[in-house]
């Protein structure tokens, strides 16, 4: 067998392994947090989790795939390892990337909701007072 072939078939397996335990890590984790944001609609917060599951393997398998051909060939062990390095280098950097955008956008998305939680007074005003004058 070549062994830009066996270069590629490592790194297939190790980048969908990645990307698979990457993927339930965030969702197992993730669920707490999207709970919170989503103000205890667990049902609501399911749904979103499992969208931003498929969502996430949809990005990191079809970069995953994109990025598998090289243009040049491997002569030797060693340049298998360089190619590995550098392809699975770069995955691993698109995974943190993913991961990062998605923690800030649900931070976001709960930080909104604090904000207008806290924008309500906690009950109601009781009367209206005319301005006075001179302030």
């Amino acid at each position: 067998m070549d062994r830009t072939v066996i270069a590629y078939v490592i790194y297939l397996v190790v980048s969908i392994g990645l990307t698979v335990w990457v993927a339930r890590t965030l969702s197992r984790n993730g669920r707490v947090f999207l709970g919170d944001v989503l103000h205890g609609n667990e049902k609501l917060a399911d749904a979103v989790n499992h969208l931003l599951v498929v969502g996430f393997y949809l990005v990191n398998l079809g970069f995953v795939a994109l990025y598998l051909s090289g243009d040049e060939t491997i002569e030797d062990t060693r340049g298998i390892f360089e190619a590995l390095s550098t392809k699975l280098g770069v995955v691993l950097l698109v995974l943190g990337v993913m991961h990062l955008g998605n923690v800030y956008v649900l931070n976001k998305i709960r930080r909104r909701g604090i904000m207008e939680r806290e924008q309500q007074p906690p009950v109601h005003p009781q009367g209206w007072m005319p301005p006075t004058a001179g302030v």
